[in-house]
């Protein structure tokens, strides 16, 4: 009898540890596999080193600080800048983009795509600028005609180790740059999607297992590489200046405004062991003055900005009205402002009508009522193209309307716009491309197409910039050696009252039908 206690006991007791040791393996393996957390923050379209909106927005030595206070709390941190920036701004037209390249590389930029506007000063000055920064700008699409290799010898991609975790990163500029800036001849652009396809191949046979593409693209171009391509996992892109979201499959796409106004921020939560994004979280920061100053880059801001006083802030003229110089605004109906260059434009060069895209009028800010100083007017026109006149016939006219008009039922994000002078036209956005003009006249006349008129306009236009094609062979009736600066002309105009007061008068009307 005691036998058979005992060895029930030995029994149950055995039965007791085996319970035990696996209840002590359970709690030894982890209920998740482990994560590694990578913190990306990102920017695009960012002209300016100081806080703008009148100090309430932006600002890189901000910008730095939220850099800084994010590798404080993660060491794995990194900085994507999405292209714009080394152009145009009032700084830039006097530095050729040197102070934003001092200034990123004080913040800790880590990588950066091209923009269209890199090559505003030609590729010689946007060689000089890669060179001084200490950050990597990549780029998949953009050649050397003649080698056939990566432009200014930038790599076309990035494997980096983080954590064990493998990224590839990889850049991409719009092809639309060919015309929108000056690139020259000898610069060429290959189709984003195919290259982006290759791209990735490479960097997957590489080892890769998370890919980001860092872009320059419209939004409808980032919405065809992900779909296209959807082994990308994020992309971070620029070239519209408003916060845009968007998910293509399991691609999201973030695209943070301009200026610094704001940094997206996204923390990936990555599986260790197969290195696959389990789950991701973002936010939007926005940049104000509760964000501190970090002293370095603050320093290096303050250095450029003394330089710039010095020349700039001086007052030019007052406005008793506040000017527009939104970009929305300005890519997708009338403004006061626009009207006012577009007016003066006309009247400078003794023209018939005045065409100018709504793309180049920059800043993306509100200006007055009061003071306006040089500095205010570069920054609303920063480029440095001469007005031409040409001589058109009204059919050319037409043409370029209905050009401008060409995806304005798609984006109010196009720069080429057409604001005008001298011309009134009303035009329905639901219509084909092609036939949105409903009536257009020309200082009060019906536009006659076989007429010949004079038009102003800048070199960057009539050269078939924004796609303005149809101005090719026109007649020079002044050249872009006899035009003035397109912002000599505003400041002389502000100059010419002692103040202005431009508003909206109806020369621009979308037909809007009742839902």
């Amino acid at each position: 009898m005691i036998h058979r206690r005992l060895s029930a006991f030995r029994l149950i007791f055995a039965m007791l540890v085996l319970i035990v040791s696996s209840i002590d393996g359970l709690a030894a393996t982890p209920a998740h596999p482990k994560e590694v957390q990578i913190t990306l923050l990102h920017v695009n379209d960012v002209y300016q080193i100081s806080p703008v909106d009148k100090g309430t927005r932006g600002g890189l030595a901000r910008v730095a600080m939220i850099r800084k206070q994010s590798a404080s709390e993660s060491p794995n941190v990194l900085l994507f800048l999405s292209g714009d920036t080394i152009s145009p701004s009032v700084a830039s037209s006097i530095f050729r983009g040197r102070q934003m390249i001092d200034c990123w590389n004080a913040v800790g930029v880590d990588y950066a795509c091209l923009g269209n506007h890199e090559f505003d000063f030609g590729p010689g000055i946007l060689q000089e600028r890669v060179k001084e920064s200490h950050f990597v700008w990549l780029n998949a699409n953009v050649i050397d005609r003649k080698t056939k290799k990566p432009f200014g010898s930038m790599p076309p991609y990035v494997i980096r180790d983080i954590a064990g975790i493998k990224i590839g990163l990889f850049g991409l500029l719009t092809t639309s740059t060919e015309k929108s800036s000056k690139p020259g001849p000898d610069v060429g652009f290959l189709d984003p999607i195919a290259t982006a396809v290759q791209a990735v191949r490479e960097m997957k046979a590489k080892g890769a297992r998370i890919i980001i593409a860092i872009t320059h693209l419209s939004m409808d171009e980032d919405k065809s590489l992900a779909h296209a391509v959807p082994s990308i996992d994020l992309i971070f892109g620029g070239h519209e200046h408003t916060i845009l979201r968007s998910l293509v499959g399991h691609t999201p796409i973030f695209k943070a405004g301009s200026d610094a106004r704001d940094v997206d921020k996204i923390v990936l939560h990555v599986n260790s062991a197969t290195g696959a994004i389990s789950s991701l979280d973002w936010r939007l920061l926005p940049v104000t003055p509760d964000v501190p100053e970090e002293p370095e880059t603050a320093a290096v801001v303050s250095r450029y900005e003394k330089e710039l006083s010095a020349q700039l802030d001086q007052p030019v003229g007052r406005t008793g009205v506040a000017l527009d110089a939104g970009s929305a605004a300005n890519r997708g109906g009338e403004t006061n402002l626009a009207d006012f260059i577009c007016d003066a434009y006309r009247q400078s060069m003794s023209a018939d009508v005045a065409i100018v895209n709504g793309g180049s009028i920059r800043s993306n800010m509100s200006y007055g009522p009061g003071t306006l100083t040089r500095r205010d007017l570069l920054s609303i026109l920063p480029f440095e193209d001469p007005v031409v006149k040409v001589a058109v016939t009204g059919s050319v006219i037409r043409a370029a309307l209905e050009h401008g008009l060409d995806r304005i039922s798609e984006t109010r994000e196009d720069g080429r716009f057409p604001q005008v002078s001298g011309i009134r036209y009303a035009f329905d956005s639901q219509q084909p491309a092609g036939k949105r003009i409903v009536d257009v006249n020309i200082n009060g006349q019906p536009l006659d197409d076989a007429r010949t008129y004079s038009l102003a306009l800048t070199i960057y236009l009539a050269n078939g910039g924004d796609g303005y094609t149809m101005f090719a062979g026109a007649t020079f009736l002044t050249s872009a050696i006899e035009g003035p600066a397109q912002a000599v002309v505003l400041l002389n105009a502000v100059n010419a009252v002692p103040e202005i007061h431009p508003e909206v008068d109806g020369r621009i009307q979308e037909i809007k039908k009742n839902p």
